[in-house]
């Protein structure tokens, strides 16, 4: 298949590896020179804009940061629309607000082009071993062609909803769950340490109960060995807990758990932990309650 792929960082270029590992025809493009040359290395083809990349593909894959970038590339000066073909599919695998993919697909589609919303779930590592969750908003039989594709950058893929914005409404969903289940778990830690109890053996017996939890044996792994490298950076949870807080707002749902947490990553912007995993939440609960014993491993 002739696949395009706009956005090649830190999710996005291992993706894309993995569709030409998969035997597909790749074009790429992206605003970074830099950014384009290990794909063209590996044999994808480098395009000028996204509107040449769109002309040369049956589909069109954008990993991008949120959804002004998507806006741009779909819809802008030299975008996709403008290059695309009456089959050309647009899947958006950004984690955006679930209004703006309503949007862009609504514009989209006036212009002939069908969209899918795909987000994904599995940070860097599920990127590289093509093992992502990616959540599907937007037409079955779109959904039905693109799934190749799906299968080679993830592990479990799901069609949500024929609806525009399903995708992201369970991304929204994901990233609730996420965000307040590693705060609670750098809450639990702080307080196993600040008690005189190691957190690895709380985490060891934890494992066994009712707390058992893929962010308890994911990143509660990473918080005991103070492994804070960015798989998913914490500005990117905040802006993704700003997206919850968002759509609750326009839906006057109640999101008190989600708010919380999006005060803590606010938090951990603030006091210059942005760029580190949000796994580092764990050092902000240790700098309000005096700092940790072993706080020269964390830096």
């Amino acid at each position: 298949m002739e696949v395009g792929f706009i956005g090649l960082g830190l999710m996005g270029r291992p993706m894309a590896l993995n569709l030409l590992k998969a035997g597909h025809r790749l074009h790429v493009w992206s605003r970074r020179e830099a950014s384009l040359k290990p794909l063209v290395e590996a044999g994808a083809k480098g395009c000028g804009s996204a509107r040449e990349l769109a002309q040369a593909a049956e589909v069109v894959i954008s990993m991008v940061a949120d959804a002004p970038d998507v806006e741009k590339v779909a819809l802008g000066a030299d975008g996709v629309a403008d290059g695309a073909g009456p089959q050309t599919i647009f899947v958006d695998m950004s984690t955006i607000a679930p209004s703006a993919a309503r949007s862009i697909a609504w514009r989209l589609a006036e212009r002939g082009v069908r969209m899918l919303d795909a987000p994904v779930s599995g940070g860097e590592a599920g990127a590289i071993a093509g093992t992502l969750t990616i959540m599907v908003g937007g037409p079955k039989a779109a959904f039905e062609s693109v799934l190749p594709l799906f299968e080679a950058m993830g592990g479990k893929t799901t069609h949500i909803d024929e609806k525009a914005g399903a995708g992201q409404v369970a991304k929204a969903c994901n990233q609730i769950i996420t965000g307040v289940g590693v705060a609670s778990l750098a809450e639990a830690f702080n307080f196993a340490r600040k008690s005189g109890v190691d957190p690895a053996a709380v985490r060891q017996v934890l494992l066994g109960g009712l707390a058992n939890s893929r962010i308890l044996e994911h990143h509660g792994q990473r918080m005991v060995d103070r492994n804070f490298a960015p798989g998913f950076k914490s500005w990117m949870h905040l802006k993704d807990m700003r997206i919850v807080l968002s759509e609750g707002h326009a839906l006057q749902v109640p999101l008190p758990s989600a708010a919380a947490a999006a005060q803590l990553y606010s938090a951990m912007s603030g006091s210059g932990l942005g760029e580190e995993d949000s796994v580092a939440m764990l050092k902000l609960f240790e700098a309000m309650s005096g700092g940790s014993d072993d706080m020269r491993g964390a830096q």
